[in-house]
């Protein structure tokens, strides 16, 4: 069962995640929060597994709750949700560790699954998300990339190849078929990169291969 936190400051838009999500099976809406100072006490009290976050709220906003979060041991995994697909607001949510990005017009159907996506570890954005940062990453300087590809020489070849294909967007199966391994092999690469890369989640690994520009 994957234990959610719904954090927003209109009851109304809590009420209507609750709804959409509790007729799943395998999904339990926990606790609810109306900003991000009641989502942290939440999540120390309640110990979710999936935070839902809207990014504006009054007092503490979605990405202060969400980099205090990431802060804490066992943290879980945060899906921001706005009704704004502002390049600022995705960036400094996805680099704050962030494991989704969906906006408010998301369909039940794909809020439900974006759920279960992040709770086995992948991450999640919208389409219209993904487009806005391959536009802008397409655009950076060469010293970002220069420092981006340093960072990313610690890995070995294998590693390497497996953050290339997880930047493409691509399912651990999609990966273990494409490079002839074990699902389970490709999940050790993937952990293993991001501890050496000191990452987060599968987003911020993939930001980072945009930072450095196409493979050599």
């Amino acid at each position: 069962m994957i234990r959610v936190l719904v954090v927003d400051d209109e009851a109304l838009v809590r009420t209507g995640l609750r709804m959409i999500l509790e007729p799943a099976e395998d999904i339990r809406v926990i606790a609810e929060a109306g900003n991000g100072s009641e989502a942290i006490t939440a999540v120390a009290e309640y110990r979710p597994d999936v935070v839902l976050m809207d990014v504006r709220m009054p007092g503490m906003d979605g990405l202060t709750a969400l980099k205090e979060l990431r802060r804490s041991a066992n943290a879980p995994k945060v899906i921001m949700l706005t009704t704004f697909d502002l390049d600022d607001y995705v960036h400094t949510a996805l680099r704050n560790g962030a494991a989704g990005f969906l906006l408010k017009d998301t369909s039940p159907r794909d809020l439900a699954n974006a759920v279960r996506t992040v709770a086995e570890g992948s991450a999640m954005l919208t389409p219209r998300v993904i487009k806005r940062l391959i536009d802008t990453f397409a655009g950076l300087g060469s010293q970002g990339a220069a420092e981006a590809r340093a960072r990313l020489s610690v890995l070995t070849g294998r590693e390497e190849d497996v953050v290339q294909a997880v930047a493409k967007g691509w399912s651990n199966a999609e990966i273990a078929r494409a490079l002839a391994m074990s699902e389970g092999t490709v999940k050790a690469h993937v952990s293993r990169a991001l501890a050496k890369l000191q990452l987060s989640n599968r987003v911020q690994l993939a930001l980072l291969v945009r930072d450095a520009g196409p493979a050599h």
